[in-house]
C-alpha cells in the first residue's frame, strides 16, 4: 500500500491530466491526414579521396518523395534530408551507382516514398596537381614597361586529365592607366577559366609594373 500511494496515487490528479492528454495528442495525430512532399537535395559523396567527378553540370541531385503527418511535412527543410553516396572502391572512368533508401537520411516521423534518380551516372577521374605559371593581365600600359608576378607559378587540382590541359593561370584584370613610375599592386586574384580545375596556392598575388631603362 505504501508503494501504491507513493508512485501511483501520489500527484494522482496531475497524474491522470498528463495521461489524458498523452492520448488525445496521440489521436489528433493518428487521424492526421498522410502528406507527400518532394525534397530536392545535393548528393553528399563519402570516401571521394583521390577522385574527381569530371562534370560541367550543377551538383548532382536527388529528389527525395516523403511521405507524412501535414503538421511535419509542411515543416521540413532542405537540411532535415540528406543523400549519400559511397564512392569507396571507385575506380576512374563512367561509372553507374544505384540510389537506395539506405542512403537516404530522413526524420524519423516520415517515410521515403521514391527516389529520383534512382540511378547516378558519373564519369571520375584521379586528382592530379601541378604548378603552371601565371600569366598577368594589364591594361594601360605599353611596352616600355615591364611586368612581374610574384610568384610567378600557381599550385593548381582538378581532374587529371583537364590539369594536364592547362599552361597557364591568369589574374584578374588590372588597369594600370596613369602609371609613370614603379608600381605595385597586392592581393590581386589567381583563376583558372576551366571549372573543374581549382587554384590551391597562392590564392593572390603581387604584380609589380617597372619602366624598362633605356635603351630596352
Amino acid at each position: 500500500m505504501n508503494w501504491l500511494r507513493k508512485f501511483v496515487f501520489h500527484n494522482f490528479g496531475l497524474k491522470l491530466v498528463s495521461l489524458l492528454a498523452a492520448v488525445l495528442l496521440w489521436m489528433a495525430v493518428a487521424r492526421e491526414p498522410a502528406t507527400e512532399i518532394a525534397v530536392n537535395v545535393p548528393i553528399e559523396f563519402q570516401h571521394a579521396d583521390g577522385l574527381e567527378i569530371v562534370s560541367n553540370a550543377k551538383i548532382p541531385q536527388a529528389q527525395i518523395l516523403v511521405r507524412g503527418p501535414a503538421r511535419i511535412v509542411r515543416n521540413l527543410a532542405q537540411s532535415d534530408v540528406h543523400a549519400t553516396l559511397d564512392l569507396a572502391g571507385a575506380k576512374p572512368g563512367e561509372r553507374t551507382f544505384d540510389l537506395y533508401a539506405r542512403q537516404i537520411q530522413i526524420p524519423q516521423d516520415v517515410e521515403l516514398v521514391e527516389i529520383v534518380p534512382a540511378q547516378l551516372h558519373l564519369t571520375l577521374d584521379r586528382t592530379a596537381q601541378k604548378e603552371v605559371p601565371i600569366v598577368p593581365r594589364v591594361t594601360g600600359v605599353d611596352e616600355k614597361y615591364s611586368l612581374k608576378v610574384t610568384p610567378a607559378d600557381v599550385l593548381i587540382a582538378g581532374p587529371e586529365q583537364h590539369v594536364l590541359s592547362v599552361e597557364s593561370a591568369l589574374t584578374d584584370p588590372v588597369d594600370a592607366s596613369g602609371v609613370s613610375a614603379t608600381t605595385t599592386f597586392s592581393g590581386i586574384h589567381v583563376y583558372m577559366t576551366d571549372p573543374l580545375v581549382r587554384v590551391v596556392r597562392p590564392a593572390t598575388v603581387t604584380l609589380t609594373l617597372a619602366p624598362k631603362p633605356l635603351g630596352n
